[in-house]
């Protein structure tokens, strides 16, 4: 009976989202960037010429004016049901044939390794999955269907409407008043074990990951919240977090990619 019931909620086909804002997907590319061996730098130099990852990374966010790329809109998350155990995540991703986040990088990833693949498609795909990736380190990208991800929380910020959604896009990065360079720089430090174990980490532990962070966040907000700057003390740090594991996940895929 539970598992009829799990697959019944993974039924559901999810909501179109914005993702990370600018400076957010910016800040991932940026710290990825200091990461990539020089075998990768070259390959990504040779499919993007000049094109920074930074100034890679909104392309896919970019392109959503243009109707003929409405097929990717999917491709930006994942939504899932509340409270699932690690064992129950971790069973559906491997089942997982939805159009999603998780399911794309798969994609794009395999793609990518196809030395034959034509180069406009190897623009076209890196600029996704440099842009994918960051999506699903935040947190509201791993989000619930029902409330679309945290867009149907309204909530204020600093007296100014807004959801929870964009709170995690945008609002809460921007509060800091940084360039992404400045940014990347403030939160670029890790330890050697960590930078480790994170680069080792597949696709699937970065969904968990962030459906954790995402299932604190729900527990600690409501409709109608006035957020500012509590909300900042007791979450920049986690959001600085996920932008750092972003950009270090996001540069392992490359290297592995173009080893």
């Amino acid at each position: 009976m539970k598992k009829i019931i799990l697959i019944a909620l993974f039924a559901y086909f999810p909501i179109n989202t914005m993702a990370w804002g600018l400076l957010g997907h910016r800040v991932v590319g940026q710290i990825a960037q200091s990461y990539l061996k020089n075998r990768t730098s070259r390959e990504v130099k040779a499919i993007l010429g000049h094109e920074s990852l930074a100034m890679a990374s909104n392309w896919a966010d970019f392109i959503k004016s243009e109707p003929s790329y409405n097929f990717i809109s999917n491709w930006h998350y994942i939504n899932l049901p509340t409270s699932l155990s690690s064992e129950q995540l971790q069973s559906y991703l491997l089942k997982d044939t939805v159009t999603d986040a998780y399911t794309r990088i798969r994609f794009l990833s395999a793609e990518l390794k196809n030395k034959s693949l034509e180069q406009n498609k190897k623009v076209m795909y890196l600029r996704l999955l440099i842009h994918i990736v960051g999506d699903l380190h935040q947190p509201m990208h791993t989000g619930r269907f029902e409330d679309l991800g945290g867009n149907k929380i309204l909530v204020t910020w600093f007296g100014q409407s807004s959801n929870l959604h964009r709170v995690w896009d945008s609002d809460l990065i921007e509060s800091q008043e940084l360039s992404y360079t400045e940014y990347a720089r403030s939160i670029n430090f890790i330890d050697k074990s960590r930078l480790f174990q994170l680069q080792n980490e597949d696709v699937n532990l970065w969904v968990e990951d962030s459906y954790k962070v995402a299932d604190k966040i729900y527990a600690n907000v409501k409709s109608a919240d006035k957020l500012g700057y509590r909300y900042i003390y007791d979450y920049i740090a986690v959001a600085d977090q996920q932008l750092l594991k972003g950009g270090v996940h996001l540069a392992a895929l490359l290297n592995d990619i173009f080893k």
